[in-house]
């Protein structure tokens, strides 16, 4: 298998936008919990605890996502490198690294996401019955 420079780069635009929706991600959650915190010194809601622990493993679960990602990125730049200086077998390594990372950061992306729903279904469960 032959592997050039530019297979890798190709993992540049993806991964850029993946880590920018991680990071929306990240702030809408971040504001969300300052805004319940308020509330809940305001009330003292147990059920706001409950859902602030839920956001604090969201916040976890990105916080995982983001670095899987940014070492995906990582070692898509060394494989280019590698590969810049002619190293075949060690550039595969290296991109097949990145692919793993970015597989993984896309899978932990998957149980927040399963996670966010599951809070908000018990929310529509209120409203619809």
């Amino acid at each position: 298998m032959t592997l050039t420079i530019d297979t890798p780069a190709l993992l540049f635009s993806a991964t850029s936008l993946i880590l920018l929706a991680y990071t929306n991600r990240f702030l809408t959650i971040a504001q969300i919990v300052r805004g319940l915190k308020k509330t809940y010194d305001e009330k003292e809601n147990k059920s706001i605890l409950i859902e602030i622990a839920n956001l604090n493993l969201r916040l976890t679960l990105i916080r995982y996502m983001q670095l899987a990602g940014v070492l995906s990125l990582f070692l898509s730049v060394f494989a280019m490198l590698v590969l810049f200086f002619e190293y075949q077998m060690p550039g595969i390594i290296l991109f097949g690294g990145s692919l793993l990372m970015l597989l993984i950061s896309l899978g932990i992306s998957f149980w927040e996401i399963s996670i966010s729903v599951k809070a908000l279904r018990v929310h529509l469960k209120d409203l619809v019955g």
